[in-house]
């Protein structure tokens, strides 16, 4: 019998630490090779952690709550192989096993105040995430937690910089009275009523976080909204001729989302300037197209994983990875990674039967697109006889700018050209 340490694996070239939200297995507990240990938590996703060997759980080393850095123990695991006595098990490749630490349990930061009273930081309670860095500077200032949350971030997806932390302080010790965009736009207008009967529901992690995202992205993008309607009658037809091949041969189902994000990939390349990025006063040119795709949990939260160089897919690879990731997000197997580097998204809100929707922009991206419900509505049509009412498959798109790089012009051209794409669809192309 031989003994192995299971480690925090890196899961994302940004992330650098999780949470320790929940152990799956308890010490005593036989497990599989690749099987579930764990659940925990990034500033992105929250992630089960597999068993790189087999075996039985010894000891757990870090508890529930914990903030653990990548390369860190987290369990002993007494396996079961053949091996060499003092010879150590050989972690899978991927995963490169940190030098012995000689604690397993990380002492707090202690931060002390102006009131000269020293007390832990407990980021555990925050949903944001701040670098090792920001929490240096913020321990040797003195400012807690709670202070810390009032801080408008300017980095990407809102997060606090060394700028931000920097400026803050220095106001600080200026005397002014520093109230922040984030204290305004988070603090009621009028309190909330509580009755007898009312059901108090605590927000999870998740939607705590999709929350401040979303106030932060109104804040930093003025939204404007374009509405187009689409013909999608050719694509319905194709569709419907097409879905049983498709899931015989591929055994896979061949939905209008692929169709829908390969006419908006084929948009992006008529007008580059959608596919930009905003960092103060220079525009960054996105070279790569990433598709951003929202997809509803069961929980009733929003994530939106990232379809890279969507551009190099045909219609049955987008087929194939549209259908991979959301049925990897509905059961929590998204990796970090592949909630990253969107630089365009869509959001389908015709699945909920919804007609038409203004969708908030993900930062640091400056535009979305909702895709409305397909519905059948009477149409004039031109025939070699003249003009005639037809019954035709229409749908609304929803397009959703940031005015600050994006014009009327510019933002109400490109849902114009993704319906023109759609309406001009090969009814005869092959699958």
């Amino acid at each position: 019998m031989a003994q192995a340490e299971l480690i925090m694996p890196k899961m994302g070239e940004s992330i650098m630490e999780a949470t320790i939200l929940k152990w799956l297995k308890k010490p005593g507990d036989k497990i599989e090779q690749d099987e579930s240990v764990l659940e925990v938590a990034t500033d992105k996703v929250d992630t089960e952690v597999p068993s790189s060997y087999a075996g039985v759980l010894k000891e757990i080393l870090a508890k529930e709550g914990e903030v653990v850095k990548v390369g860190k123990p987290i369990a002993i695991i007494t396996t079961e192989a053949t091996q060499g006595k003092g010879q150590e098990p050989t972690p899978e490749p991927v995963i490169t096993k940190a030098a012995p630490a000689i604690e397993t349990k990380a002492a707090p930061v202690v931060m002390t105040p102006t009131n000269g009273h020293p007390h832990a930081a407990d980021y555990k309670s925050s949903s944001r995430f701040y670098s090792p860095l920001v929490k240096n500077i913020a321990k040797e200032e003195g400012i807690a937690v709670a202070e810390l949350e009032t801080i408008s971030g300017s980095g990407s997806e809102g997060r606090v910089t060394k700028k931000d932390i920097l400026g803050y302080v220095q106001n600080r010790k200026l005397g002014q009275s520093v109230v922040t965009s984030r204290q305004v736009s988070s603090a009621p207008l009028v309190p909330a009523s509580i009755n007898a009967g009312d059901e108090i529901i605590q927000m999870d992690r998740m939607r705590k976080m999709i929350a401040e995202r979303m106030v932060d992205s109104k804040r930093i993008s003025p939204h404007v909204t374009s509405f187009v309607e689409a013909d999608v009658t050719n694509i319905v037809f194709w569709r419907n001729k097409m879905k049983n091949e498709f899931q015989k041969r591929e055994g896979d189902a061949l939905t209008f989302t692929p169709i829908f994000i390969e006419a908006v990939v084929q948009a992006i390349k008529d007008y580059p300037m959608i596919n930009v990025q905003v960092d103060g006063d220079r525009i960054i040119k996105k070279r790569d197209i990433n598709i951003g795709m929202a997809v509803a949990l069961p929980t009733g939260n929003l994530i939106v994983p990232v379809i890279r160089n969507a551009d190099q897919y045909n219609i049955t690879g987008l087929a194939k990875v549209v259908n991979d990731l959301a049925k990897r997000a509905r059961e929590n197997k998204l990796k970090p990674d592949e909630l990253a580097g969107g630089t365009f998204s869509v959001s389908n809100v015709g699945s909920f039967g919804n007609v038409m929707g203004t969708p908030i922009i993900m930062q640091p991206q400056v535009a979305i697109m909702a895709l409305g419900a397909v519905q059948k509505k009477p149409a004039v049509i031109e025939t070699p006889y003249g003009d005639a009412i037809a019954v035709r498959h229409k749908m609304f798109l929803s397009h959703s700018y940031d005015h600050r790089v994006v014009d009327g012009a510019l933002g109400g051209s490109f849902v114009r050209r993704v319906a023109d794409y759609l309406e001009k669809f090969d009814i005869t192309r092959p699958i």
